[in-house]
């Protein structure tokens, strides 16, 4: 009876091990499961009055600043850099920050996608800063955009001339005219404050052209790190200068083209007139030489792409951006001469720049100094004063723009200021 009584124990007691271990595999497997389910953007909601399980899409919110307040549909939702997870569908998304101008999106959200609304914010009103002591008469930058050639007459002959402003100096300001700028020729062989401006491509020499009269011209290579004592006259020899500087465009430009698809650079032969290649190289800014439709080259389209935003149909004169690696086509602003109807076109707009972060251009039009997103979306207008309108270059980091102003103030040259952008 004893052993009867015993081998039940160890019967009920091995029956409550494998139930507990049991519950608990189902526990651990329920909540690997519900894991992996919410990892694919599930979410259990009540949409319909009862329990029910919705996948769901994720927005990568982030901004710079950071510290913004995200706005979904006009809802405060959450703050930047975070991640909110939604029910697929289309969004209106808006970031915003005390101080800095609201950034704006429709954002579409796809079931186990993720969406990124990357913002970057700018400020209402940003800092006017001088980066210059002398007047300036023009500015030309190197293929690089990192480098700014100066040209000052205001001064005796042995300091007016060329100087070489670099925007990667740490020791900024480098100040025109002062010990830390680096002149590259002054005026006391010729009038070098003068001359046209061309730089190499490779940003290493700059070919000074300087006319007499239009009947004797002189062109000089000078070196662009140091200052030119004895700058060489190279007049008779030019056109083999200007030649090899031709074939080296030539080269890097057929270089880039032969990055795309076979299809996409037969394509753009017809339809692209390129006007700049995105500094990472990865997108082409291009004026449409025809109207037409620009055919999908890669399929699967990518997962994420922000498609709301993509124009495949072409409008002549219209401003487009391809994105290569994505096959993705926007559209930056509508036909120039749509644009500049009614207005003098050297008022209206001149050519756009990309930023430095390939993400942004540059675009002044109607006497403002504007920067937009490359699919046309966020047009910011960051500065409306008065502004030399050719003259307008971004700093190499992106953290500023660079302009030509007197300020309106007739009494005195212009001169070189930053906009900050942070």
């Amino acid at each position: 009876m004893k052993k009867e009584r015993t081998d039940h124990q160890h019967h009920d007691s091995s029956r409550k091990q494998l139930i507990i271990s049991l519950a608990i595999f189902i526990v651990l497997a329920t909540a690997t499961v519900l894991l992996v389910l919410y990892g694919k953007g599930y979410r259990l909601g009540f949409q319909t009055g009862e329990p029910q399980l919705t996948k769901t899409g994720i927005l990568h919110v982030t901004s710079e600043p950071t510290g913004a307040q995200v706005y979904i549909d006009d809802h405060l939702t959450t703050a930047t850099n975070n991640t909110v997870n939604l029910t697929p569908g289309n969004y209106k998304v808006t970031i915003a920050k005390e101080g800095f101008n609201d950034w704006h999106k429709d954002i579409e959200i796809k079931q186990e996608v993720v969406s990124n609304a990357d913002a970057t914010l700018y400020p209402k009103a940003p800092s006017l800063q001088s980066v210059s002591t002398f007047g300036v008469d023009s500015v030309t930058i190197d293929p690089s955009e990192t480098k700014l050639a100066m040209q000052i007459s205001s001064q005796s002959a042995s300091k007016n001339g060329i100087y070489l402003f670099d925007m990667t100096d740490r020791s900024f300001p480098v100040l025109a005219g002062q010990s830390k700028s680096t002149q590259l020729a002054n005026d006391t062989l010729d009038t070098f404050s003068t001359a046209h401006l061309t730089w190499s491509p490779d940003g290493k020499q700059i070919l000074a052209i300087i006319s007499a009269t239009p009947d004797n011209i002189t062109y000089y290579l000078l070196q662009a790190d140091t200052f030119n004592e004895i700058p060489q006259d190279i007049t008779a020899t030019v056109q083999t200068t200007l030649d090899l500087w031709e074939t080296q465009r030539e080269e890097k430009h057929a270089a880039l083209l032969k990055t795309l698809k076979s299809k996409v650079r037969a394509f753009a032969k017809g339809y692209f007139s390129i006007l700049a290649w995105s500094p990472d190289e990865k997108k082409i800014l291009y004026q449409a030489t025809e109207t037409g439709q620009i055919p999908i080259f890669l399929t699967p389209r990518r997962i994420g792409n922000n498609l709301p935003y993509e124009r495949r149909d072409l409008e002549k004169g219209a401003m487009y951006v391809y994105n290569i690696a994505e096959d993705l086509n926007t559209r930056v602003v509508e036909s120039m001469d749509t644009l500049c109807e009614g207005k003098a076109i050297e008022s209206c707009a001149q050519p756009f720049r990309w930023m430095p972060d390939s993400r942004h251009l540059l675009f002044i039009n109607d006497k403002k100094v504007n920067l937009v997103e490359d699919d046309g979306s966020n047009m910011t207008t960051i500065y409306a004063g008065p502004f030399t309108d050719q003259y307008v270059f971004p700093w190499s980091d992106g953290s500023k723009v660079v302009i030509l102003t007197n300020l309106n103030n007739t009494s005195v040259a212009p001169t070189l200021y930053t906009i900050g952008l942070k």
